[in-house]
């Protein structure tokens, strides 16, 4: 079978399509199509927490169809599946806690684009910033996959979303994400204090950098800074007093570690979004679907920030 393998830790140009042999294990999938994330790029580095022995195949996301009777799903069903890495190949061997009924009514590409941006929304949303309905969000990098499904999650649960995007085409993928309000990141304070004078509730965090600190004083009282990534590449700091003195939460958001802990977590968060799925609020935008054949090409966009929503590549 085909699949996307890291020979080298060298970035998108150490990955070759190659031939390897068919995986076994409980639940086996023949692949259809394969979503890109931020981890990938990361793992083709050797920068990840997670850190497989190469040579290794890439992809966290990916939807297909199940080949035999397993785990409580049926020969032909529909499926999407999240894990660490290997979802870049023809064919996926995971176990049922990773695979999840995917609706009729999202295609094989919409699949693979929800598991690990909307599960991880729906944990840094509902988990680990306890949102309540009718609570303002503000959401950084806004026009990517987590931001746009971070957009999605508040919506299923009654919130108002303002998106903080870096461009004009940007802004557009944040609109049509469901966005109520968008903003430029160049002087985002400002602006968000116009549309919430008395600051939002949660702050939703992919890019950490020098939009820290502005981040902190968008907060109202009890407000909530949820650091979910640091896709600008460096770490913030951040003063305590400002906790101190503004009655205000800094909360990291490691939803993989926590789900890896505890079985049955991603099945049960998945029912969660199902509901909004059928409700037509979870529609991940996309870019254009492009052969598993360009992952490098995608990683290599990615890595300089032109991705809008997310990347989804075609295996079959």
């Amino acid at each position: 079978m085909r699949a996307a393998l890291v020979t080298a830790t060298s970035g998108p140009s150490g990955i070759e399509i190659r031939d390897v042999p068919e995986p076994t294990g409980e639940i086996v999938v023949d692949i259809h199509a394969v979503g890109i994330s931020w981890p990938d790029l990361l793992l083709s580095k050797g920068e990840y927490q997670l850190k497989p022995e190469l040579p290794f195949i890439l992809g966290v996301d990916a939807a297909g169809v199940v080949r035999h009777d397993a785990g409580g799903f049926m020969a032909g069903d529909r499926v999407a599946l999240c894990g660490g890495y290997g979802g870049a190949a023809e064919t996926v061997a995971t176990g049922a806690d990773f695979v999840f009924g995917l609706p009729d009514e999202l295609s094989f590409a919409q699949g693979a684009a929800i598991p690990m941006n909307y599960l991880t929304a729906e944990f840094a949303l509902g988990e680990r910033a306890q949102l309540r309905a009718g609570e303002t969000v503000l959401v950084h990098g806004a026009a990517g996959g987590v931001g746009t499904a971070t957009l999605q999650v508040a919506k299923g649960l009654g919130a108002r979303t303002i998106a903080v995007v870096s461009s004009p085409e940007k802004a557009e993928v944040a609109r049509q994400a469901g966005a109520d309000e968008v903003v430029m990141v160049q002087g985002f304070r400002d602006a968000v204090r116009e549309l919430a004078p008395t600051g939002v509730g949660v702050v939703v965090d992919v890019v950490g950098g020098d939009l820290f600190t502005d981040s902190l004083r968008c907060l109202g009282d009890q407000g909530r800074l949820m650091v979910v990534g640091f896709t600008g590449r460096s770490i913030p700091e951040v003063k305590v007093n400002r906790l101190l003195l503004n009655n205000i939460d800094v909360r990291g958001v490691g939803w993989g570690a926590y789900a890896m802990m505890r079985p049955g977590y991603m099945r049960q968060q998945w029912e969660r979004l199902v509901p909004m799925m059928a409700a037509g609020l979870i529609d991940p935008p996309l870019g254009p679907v492009r052969p598993l054949e360009e992952i490098s090409e995608v990683l290599v966009e990615m890595e300089q920030r032109q991705t809008l929503g997310k990347s989804v590549l075609a295996v079959r």
